[in-house]
């Protein structure tokens, strides 16, 4: 039986993030230029795409680059940018077919103009999409978001659109750039580290959370199905009881 038919499809996780880690140590191991991770992690993003819509899995979330990655050297950065548009735009017509719409988080205005208009245009391409929706976190950090939020927060309240007493968990909500994505049933971190770097701290709060040693550029079909039925092993409580949750069945 093979690992696809062994998850229970009645019990998918509707939304899984994913902290795409490991691409530079990949190339390392092998000799090889950090760029060269950067490339098979581009091959695997697609793999894992694919296999995400065959599993029917509504929304998928994927780490590509924080706000803090600005900081690293110069070169590899502009190597990256250049290669997310080579991806975009060699991928848009094939997501379009396959039903994948493309949706975007983060700062999205410090990328260069050249980026943002490829992205643009693949989510006006894209926008269609009903079998999955993918989203990818560019220039994201959740303390950014939050910041964000806080200030968008703070100047509705001064011009009156807003109450104090009326702020609760769902305003903030509303202010995060998730805000029309569900929270994120799971979250895989690739790569082999355990913690969470800065992504999804507010929406995270309930998530079953898989780390794997494996390094991105190896992560496909069988990983994420690995991931999957881990999750499926999971009960998720919410705070209650297990008795409470057997009762809910």
């Amino acid at each position: 039986m093979s690992l696809f038919d062994k998850l229970d499809h009645n019990r998918l996780p509707v939304h899984i993030a994913i902290i795409m880690d490991g691409n530079g140590r990949w190339a390392k191991a092998r000799g090889l230029e950090r760029g060269e991770g950067h490339k098979e992690g581009v091959v695997a993003i697609k793999k894992v795409v694919e296999a995400a819509s065959k599993a029917s899995i509504q929304y998928l979330t994927l780490y590509a680059f924080s706000t803090e990655n600005w900081s690293r050297p110069a070169e590899e950065v502009e190597g990256l940018m250049h290669l997310m548009v080579y991806a975009i735009t060699r991928e848009t017509t094939d997501l379009k077919r396959n039903g994948v719409r493309i949706m975007c988080i983060g700062d999205l205005d410090r990328l260069p103009e050249y980026v943002h208009t490829t992205l643009d245009e693949c989510i006006r391409e894209t926008a269609g999409g009903t079998r999955l929706t993918l989203v990818i976190a560019l220039s994201y950090s959740s303390r950014w978001e939050l910041a964000e939020a806080t200030k968008k927060i703070t100047g509705a309240v001064t011009r009156g659109i807003l109450q104090e007493k009326d702020i609760n968990e769902e305003t903030i909500g509303n202010y995060l750039t998730t805000r029309d994505l569900p929270d994120p049933d799971l979250l895989i971190r690739t790569g082999g580290e355990r913690r969470i770097s800065n992504f999804l701290l507010w929406q995270c709060a309930y998530t079953e959370f898989y780390f794997t040693d494996t390094f991105w550029p190896d992560f496909g079909e069988k990983e994420l199905y690995d991931a999957v039925l881990y999750y499926q092993g999971r009960e998720r409580r919410y705070g209650k009881i297990s008795e409470q949750i057997e009762f809910e069945q």
